[in-house]
Parts: structure tokens; C-alpha cells; sequence
């Protein structure tokens, strides 16, 4: 156990050093809820849909919403009801018993409305649909919809497998500019 000890201490910490900040990435809050509030009137409400993925997406959603990231405090904030979203944030390749409950939670969302597709999957149908040199990638299967785009229009999508909550957070600021 000493052994152990004196080898912890001779060596010391080893870790990675850690990131530079990056300005492109700072958001200015006050201009962002300016924005916010003169497209939408409120705060964005955003209501999540997992359409059929392995919920890695929502994982790093979730991160999103921790206080590292604090998306709340852009006054950004996520909402039970369609009815009272400004943004559908979609995950996961459509699957067929999901394509209408997507687009009627797409119908019920108020106008002016974004939609956001998160991840590999919601982009371009991701590893649950086949590849059969279709111009479109094959992105439907006999239990896939395939992307988000297929069944409901989507304003921004943002790629990875799963994205970070950094492109997450990117994605819907891009969507929230876009409006402008």
C-alpha cells in the first residue's frame, strides 16, 4: 500500500491540460433574449421529440440543460406541450410507428415554429437505415422513416453521433438567428 502511495506522489497529477477558451463560442445573453423576444415575444420554449434513437442524443441534451452549459439562463427552457413550443428539437431516425405522432406534434406546435434535427440519425437516417446508393443515402428501411426532413420540414441540423452539447447549443442559435 506504501509502495502505492510514494509511486501517487513521485509521479504527480496527470491529466490533460485543459481547452483555451474559444471567443467564437461566447454568446452575448442580453442580444440572444433581445432576439428571443422579438421573434417569439417570450422566452424560447422548446419541446423535444425523440423519434426513435438510442438516446444518445438525449443524453447530451440533457447536458445541455446542467449548469455548466446553463441554456436556461439564455432563456431558453423546455416544454411538456407542443402546443405551447416555439421549437420542436427532433432526435433519432423517424421510426414508422413515430412518423405521425411526428407530424402531429409538428401541426400542434404554434407558428412561428423551428425544428431542429439533432444528431447523425435525425440528419440523414444515420447506421438504423440501409445504404443502397440512393441519392438520399437509402434513408428509409421497411421500420425507418429515415431523417426527420422525410416527414416534418427542418430548419437547421446538426450532425454527430451524438453531437456535443456545445453543437446542440450552436444548433438552436443558429435556428433562433435564421428567424430574424
Amino acid at each position: 500500500m506504501y509502495q502505492l502511495i510514494k509511486q501517487i506522489i513521485k509521479t504527480g497529477i496527470k491529466t490533460e491540460s485543459p481547452p483555451l477558451p474559444d471567443e467564437a463560442l461566447r454568446v452575448d445573453a442580453q442580444r440572444l433574449q433581445e432576439e428571443i423576444l422579438h421573434v417569439f415575444g417570450s422566452a424560447l420554449n422548446i419541446r423535444h421529440v425523440d423519434a426513435g434513437s438510442c438516446n444518445g442524443c438525449e443524453l447530451e441534451i440533457h447536458a445541455v440543460t446542467n449548469a455548466y452549459y446553463n441554456i436556461k439562463g439564455l432563456g431558453i427552457k423546455f416544454v411538456a406541450s407542443p402546443r405551447h413550443a416555439d421549437m420542436l428539437l427532433v432526435t433519432g431516425p423517424v421510426s414508422r410507428h413515430m412518423a405521425t405522432a411526428l407530424k402531429r406534434t409538428f401541426d400542434a406546435t404554434p407558428e412561428p415554429k423551428l425544428v431542429v434535427a439533432i444528431g447523425d440519425c435525425a440528419c440523414d437516417g444515420g447506421i438504423f437505415c440501409s445504404n443502397d446508393g440512393s441519392p438520399d443515402g437509402g434513408s428509409e428501411s421497411y421500420a425507418s422513416c429515415g431523417k426527420v426532413s422525410n416527414v416534418i420540414p427542418v430548419d437547421v441540423m446538426v450532425s454527430g453521433c451524438p453531437p456535443t452539447p456545445t453543437a446542440i447549443l450552436q444548433g438552436i442559435l443558429t435556428a433562433i438567428s435564421a428567424q430574424k
